[in-house]
């Protein structure tokens, strides 16, 4: 987490976000409001905050609503919620938490409760998700923690490793700024792609750089990456310049100071599954889908290649 804490609130009295702001800024929080609910959630879809704080009860979506569609939207899923209920009452409580509510705080509060339980929710939020800070997609420690829970669950399952070729280069040839766009329009795809084609036991990570990870089953892997590579090589020519895009190449200078022609980008996938397969730790699936996404690299296309071989019983 980087900068001062960002913290959406959103409450139908503007008496009391004053109240709230008047306790969050002062101890280094960002704040922004919001009114309503589906306002809230507008407003986090632009701009995912740290935290949200709703308030129970309010016009167009009520919070718990709220939280459940943050809760069903891949890239939001993980954000930390607070819920403010106007009363004690205990199915109040129990329906904010259902709803997917990390915490619940009781009107009228006091501000020091306050300030601790949002400090303890984007602790517990910060140690426990790993979220990549440039797409906000879970990282590794969440994509170790999801395979595992795969493993261990004997369900079937699908693993695809996701590359990008020519990202160096064009990375070198347009700058950081230009190559954190494709990694965050590839993410936004891949998003796209798993809601359309998938459902909500999708998985998707982000490892690193221009490496990504999607869980799904077996049924619905083929059809996934087939249309994660028609969407890829639809949107890789609006990355370039006019020129370079006209050309169907980057004219790109190495680091020897030599003049290259590099071809557009496209994404490899490695998929892996434990039909053939029976996996007993996360390594496994690393060093397979390590092997295999090599072999996808190799050519000088967007494509998916899915392993086949199976395992001695």
């Amino acid at each position: 987490m980087t900068g001062a804490p960002r913290i959406l609130i959103a409450d139908d009295d503007p008496d009391l976000r004053e109240i709230l702001r008047a306790v969050l800024e002062p101890a280094g929080y960002d704040v922004s409001e919001a009114s309503d609910g589906e306002r809230a959630f507008r407003l986090v879809q632009e701009a995912p905050p740290d935290l949200v704080i709703l308030d129970y009860m309010m016009p167009r979506l009520s919070g718990p609503q709220v939280c459940e569609r943050l809760r069903r939207d891949l890239l939001l899923r993980h954000l930390p919620v607070i819920m403010l209920t106007g009363k004690a009452e205990v199915q109040d409580k129990v329906h904010g938490i259902n709803a997917g509510a990390d915490d619940y705080l009781v009107k009228p509060f006091e501000p020091k409760e306050l300030l601790a339980r949002v400090q303890m929710v984007l602790r517990r939020t910060h140690q426990g998700l790993d979220a990549n800070p440039l797409t906000k997609l879970p990282g590794t420690v969440a994509i170790q923690q999801e395979l595992e829970r795969r493993i261990a669950s004997a369900e079937p399952f699908a693993v695809g490793y996701l590359d990008l070729n020519q990202f160096k280069a064009f990375n070198d040839h347009y700058g950081f700024k230009r190559g954190d766009e494709v990694i965050q329009r590839t993410a936004a795809l891949l998003i796209e792609a798993s809601k359309r084609y998938g459902d909500s036991t999708e998985f998707i990570g982000h490892i690193g750089g221009d490496d990504f990870l999607l869980i799904t089953t077996p049924e619905r892997a083929t059809l996934l990456c087939e249309a994660i590579v028609k969407a890829f090589d639809a949107m890789a020519p609006q990355l370039y310049d006019e020129a370079d895009r006209a050309r169907g190449y980057l004219l790109h200078t190495d680091r020897k100071g030599q003049s290259i022609s590099v071809p557009l980008l496209s994404i490899a996938i490695a998929l892996i599954t434990n039909e053939e397969h029976r996996f007993s730790h996360t390594g496994e699936i690393a060093t397979l889908g390590a092997e295999l996404k090599a072999y996808a690299k190799q050519f000088e296309r967007s494509t998916y290649v899915r392993e086949r071989r199976k395992t001695t019983p």
